[in-house]
């Protein structure tokens, strides 16, 4: 699109439009049915049938079934028409399923009621009318009037302009409004900031009036080109999906292994074919963690949950515990970092007296302030709770509001002095001067850069004047001069020429979007969590830095790149820099992709953050996309992981916290259900070497893995954060789930399951021939065996939950957890002494002695972790 390049009447001749009746309802009928309604294309939802499927797909899920299979085929090819086995696998892979589609879906209906806003409407002229439309009926070569505070609806090339200035920070990133031209022709290629005769969907009138003819609609407008890039990224595979899926890839292959080896071992024995097919099976079985993924989407959903309450709402689970490996945080400044609200930082008026608006306010500054405030053409109105709205030129609303959060009212500032005569602003000028009738004189007051109002001052401190200019801008303050005159009589010549010389130099006002209050706070606290943030901003570089310089994030100018340099540095080059760079200014769409891909290039987990349009490819490249809720664009909430519905930067830091949570969380999981998984395994394996046969059918060892370890391990999710955990290295992405000791615990926990149930099972099954202290029987030590087991993993949560003692962790602190392991010892209770259970589970019962030994064996293992924490120093898990 190039009609930024011709004039208004070529562009009238190609759109064949009327610049002055518009286009009449048959032409637009046409152009609609033509091109479609003016939206973006939506991206196609998954069916919940495609969503079963990939539930289906997980490795270990695909293992579960195939032993589900079988299970089901062996009881029929046997006759014992025992299907409970099977049906409890398939329960499992249900209800995994369930919950995971469950969650998602929820994120996307409140996603969607964020979304369901009021539909927008436009202004047009059609048949000579100016009538009111939906916007999504526009189409190209529909004239469209716009007036101040409007929402511009599409992208269009104007014909008419009337001080017009248009905020398009939400595309171009730039915080400062850009005035408008009708008649301004380029004479080659611009910047979409530069087209200053074009207005694009998606940014707002800010100041004035104009009229435009409809250029784009839709997926054709500069807003719908870069929705059109999300296409271009896929969805991301989140670190902890991918250590989970090679955890469950690698313990099925050991499972699977050690069936083949316990089959063919009871092939060498002379063993039933039969009954080793079934004990391979139930080995199988044993080794799969069925909970993992269960309790691994219950702790991701406990983690959504509290961020809901923290106003985020996350719209793919996995993305809570990827912010917490987060190690770069790529931010955008205009309304992320910032307010996107102009605000008055300092005033000058003479000498060396500069005042800090914010410490205090000066009648010295407070009078340049009510002068300037008398030449501006800001409306001010409330809103339905009685709020102040602001109404105009972002600069012009600064100083306004100044005013007004002291002691005057622009109102009364009008009825004081009464307007009579202005000259408006101007792009050739730079300047707006406005006559005011003051008791029987008159007064004329001019403001404008400092540059270019200096030639016109002939009074005042000029020379201390000029070194302040210098100070504020090296603070990337923006300066407006303010200037006056006073007439003894109505000036005669309401003119540039007349008014606009001689004045009187009355002060400075410097100016600047400021940081949210918050976002220093944050931006330190991610910085002791070993986070780096980055700022990446459409804004220019003297400005971007020196926001960042306020809020922490740049300590040396070397620190700072602009979108030009970034354009000339090849992806090698931006690979070795990255890591010193934290501020990239007037950056385009692409290049935020690349930076968010170097980063991630050198192992970093990227979270971008951002509210517009052109932040949009970014956030969908990047690990964990953070979209502003209120100011964010439906394009840029389309492609995040999450929405922030307070547009706060701090809740992004708070979402990493909740973060590191859930995945250390995941890791006591993974600890608590390996240790049983892994015992099972080398119980089976040894017996069998031993010759004792299997010590468990593969029923019991479901119930070990859904009762004793699934009750308890669903309640792991709501285990808080251990002390310190904003204060570690963020988490590698490539680092292994096994990490930091992990791996350790789990072996040395499993070696005691396995001794303790091992001695149990030989001490049912054997334990005549050593004493008469305890019947025996195969039977007996099956029951015995799985009795240890049980106990033993379902009290093993407590050392879990804390490398403390377990005598140092308050039970209130989890009640649920302490619920659910009641929960798992009552009914593993009642399994072995009912006889309809015990019957269902292969159990019988046994006597008072072999209840006292279980006992004994069950806290064998928290014995052996109690003492590992005493003699070493406890460490933080992750």
């Amino acid at each position: 699109m190039d009609e930024y390049k011709k004039t208004i009447p070529t562009v009238v001749e190609a759109l064949a439009t009327d610049p002055d009746q518009g286009l009449n309802q048959a032409t637009a009928a046409k152009r609609f049915k033509e091109n479609g309604p003016n939206r973006f294309e939506e991206a196609k939802k998954d069916s919940l049938a495609k969503k079963i499927l990939h539930s289906l797909m997980d490795f270990t899920t695909i293992v579960l079934l195939v032993a589900a299979a079988i299970s089901f085929y062996t009881a029929i090819a046997t006759n014992h028409g025992d299907y409970f086995e099977g049906l409890l696998i398939i329960a499992i892979v249900v209800i995994n399923s369930f919950l995971a589609i469950y969650q998602e879906g929820n994120a996307e209906k409140a996603l969607e009621a964020l979304q369901d806003m009021n539909k927008q409407t436009a202004l047009v002229i059609r048949d000579g009318q100016q009538v009111e439309i939906n916007a999504e009926e526009l189409v190209v070569g529909d004239l469209l009037v716009l007036e101040n505070g409007a929402m511009i609806p599409a992208d269009a090339r104007l014909i008419q302009t009337s001080q017009m200035r248009i905020e398009e920070s939400a595309l171009t990133g730039e915080s400062e409004a850009v005035e408008k031209e009708a008649n301004f022709v380029a004479e080659g290629d611009l910047p979409l900031g530069d087209q200053l005769n074009m207005v694009f969907k998606g940014c707002t009138v800010v100041n004035g009036r104009g009229r435009g003819i409809v250029t784009a609609t839709g997926m054709e407008t500069e807003m719908g080109k870069i929705a059109g890039l999300l296409g271009s990224t896929g969805p991301q595979t989140t670190p902890m999906q991918k250590r989970l899926d090679q955890l469950g890839k690698r313990i099925s292959i050991i499972a699977l292994a050690a069936a083949a080896f316990v089959f063919f071992l009871g092939y060498l024995q002379n063993e039933e074919l039969l009954d080793m097919f079934l004990t391979a099976v139930s080995l199988a079985v044993a080794a799969v963690p069925e909970t993992l993924m269960v309790i691994v989407t219950l702790t991701l959903a406990y983690g959504v949950q509290k961020m809901a309450k923290k106003n985020a709402i996350i719209r793919r689970l996995p993305a809570v515990e990827t912010l917490g490996t987060a190690s770069v945080i790529c931010s955008d400044k205009t309304g992320t970092l910032t307010q996107n609200k102009m605000r008055v930082r300092r005033v000058w008026s003479h000498g060396d007296v500069v005042t800090d608006v914010e410490d205090q306010m000066t009648d010295e500054a407070m009078e340049v302030l009510k002068i300037a405030t008398l030449c501006t053409d800001v409306l001010v109105t409330k809103d339905e709770e009685g709020e102040k709205e602001y109404q105009g030129n972002p600069t012009e609303r600064a100083i306004v509001r100044a005013v007004e959060e002291s002691y005057h009212t622009k109102k009364e500032l009008d009825e004081e002095y009464p307007r009579i005569g202005e000259i408006p602003f101007d792009s050739q000028r730079k300047m707006m001067t406005t006559v005011h009738k003051k008791g029987k004189k008159y007064l004329s007051v001019t403001k404008g850069a400092f540059d270019v109002l200096l030639p016109k001052f002939h009074y005042g401190d000029l020379e201390k004047a000029t070194i302040v200019n210098d100070r504020f801008g090296k603070r990337a303050l923006r300066v407006i001069a303010v200037g006056y005159r006073i007439f003894e009589e109505k000036p005669s010549e309401m003119t540039s020429e007349y008014l606009e010389q001689d004045l009187q130099l009355l002060g400075l006002i410097g100016m600047i979007d400021p940081p949210r209050p918050e976002s220093k706070g944050a931006i330190a606290k991610a910085k002791r969590a070993g986070i780096t943030t980055v700022m990446i901003t459409g804004d220019h570089v003297v400005t971007a830095s020196a926001i960042a310089k306020e809020l922490g994030i740049l300590t040396n100018q070397k620190q700072a790149l602009t979108g030009a340099q970034l354009q000339k540095m090849s992806d090698e080059e931006l690979d070795q820099k990255v890591k010193k760079l934290r501020v990239y200014a007037r950056v385009t769409p692409e290049d935020k992709i690349r930076i968010v891909k170097s980063w991630q290039r050198t192992g970093a987990v990227v979270a971008m953050t951002g509210d517009g349009v052109n932040d949009a490819p970014a956030l969908k490249a990047s690990d964990v996309g953070c979209a502003m809720g209120i100011t964010g664009t439906d394009v840029a909430q389309g492609a995040a992981d999450m929405i922030l519905t307070d547009d706060n930067f701090a809740t992004i830091v708070d979402a990493v916290a909740q973060g590191r949570t859930v995945y250390q969380n995941v890791r006591k999981a993974v600890n608590f259900l390996l240790s049983c998984n892994i015992s099972e395994i080398f119980i089976v394996v040894i017996a069998m070497l031993l010759g004792w046969g299997s010590p468990f059918t593969a029923v019991q060892l479901l119930f070990v893995n859904v009762i004793a370890d699934g009750l308890p391990g669903f309640a792991l999710g709501r285990e808080p954060a251990e002390a310190g955990i904003m204060e570690e290295a963020p988490i590698p992405a490539h680092e292994s789930i096994f990490a930091r000791g992990l791996g350790k615990k789990i072996a040395i926990n499993a070696a005691s399951f396995t001794f303790v149930t091992l001695f149990g099972y030989y001490l049912g099954r054997f334990g005549e021939t050593i004493s008469h202290w305890v019947a025996a029987s195969p039977e007996v030590g099956q029951t015995v065996a799985f009795l240890v087991l049980v106990y033993s993993s379902i009290l093993h949560v407590f050392n879990v939950r804390s490398s403390r003692s377990i005598f140092q962790v308050r039970l209130a602190s989890n009640k649920s957890l302490f619920e659910m392991a009641v929960l798992a010892i009552l009914i593993t209770t009642a399994v072995a002494l009912l006889p309809i259970t015990q019957e269902l589970f292969n159990l019988v019962s046994i006597s008072l002695n072999h209840w006292l030994l279980v006992a004994i064996l069950s806290i064998v293992p928290i014995f052996i972790n109690e003492m590992i924490k005493f003699h070493f120093s406890p460490e933080e898990e992750a």
